[in-house]
């Protein structure tokens, strides 16, 4: 298994073997690929009582989705925590994976990308859902479209295909 590099994912688009819709060329850095920020945000309800934890927990019962507009932020107060999306949507073949990694220009104001589930199944065709916080003491504004963070990707031994309960999501 190993990582691949901006030479090698390239190829592997052009041959149609990993998908990004939309996509460009200059997305492609050294050993990953930027990743923008979409329009749909995820946030949380403000209830009184206790949700239980459980394997059939359904994260919808207590959130909301927000919609941005084009050029209009979305406010995250500090200890916040919402889901975003990625603009793009990304399909792997059945022997790549992918690691969500966070940016370090936004690491250093505090506001992190993704908190858990970072890793993207082999066979994915989806858009890659954030779980972004403000870790910082002040508010932060984070804008539909800005490059929010790279997938990394790499080699898996053998071969398989995501069929679970996200396959082909497309909203947070």
């Amino acid at each position: 298994m190993a990582i691949l590099a901006r030479d090698e994912i390239l190829e592997l688009i052009r041959q149609g073997k990993i998908k990004i819709n939309p996509f460009k060329d200059s997305q492609v850095g050294a050993g990953s690929i930027d990743m923008h920020l979409d329009n749909t945000f995820r946030v949380f309800r403000k209830i009184h009582g206790t949700f239980h934890v459980k394997d059939n927990a359904d994260h919808k019962k207590i959130t909301k989705v927000v919609e941005v507009k084009n050029g209009k932020y979305f406010l995250i107060m500090p200890g916040e925590m919402v889901h975003g999306v990625t603009r793009e949507t990304i399909s792997l073949p059945s022997n790549i994976a992918g690691w969500i990694e966070g940016r370090s220009r936004f690491a250093r104001i505090g506001l992190l990308t993704h908190l858990s589930s970072g890793y993207i199944h082999p066979g994915t065709n989806n858009k890659t859902v954030l779980e972004i916080a403000n870790l910082s003491p002040i508010p932060l504004a984070v804008y539909p479209g800005t490059k929010i963070c790279q997938i990394v990707l790499e080699e898996v031994k053998g071969n398989a295909k995501y069929r679970g309960k996200f396959h082909k999501q497309t909203r947070p």
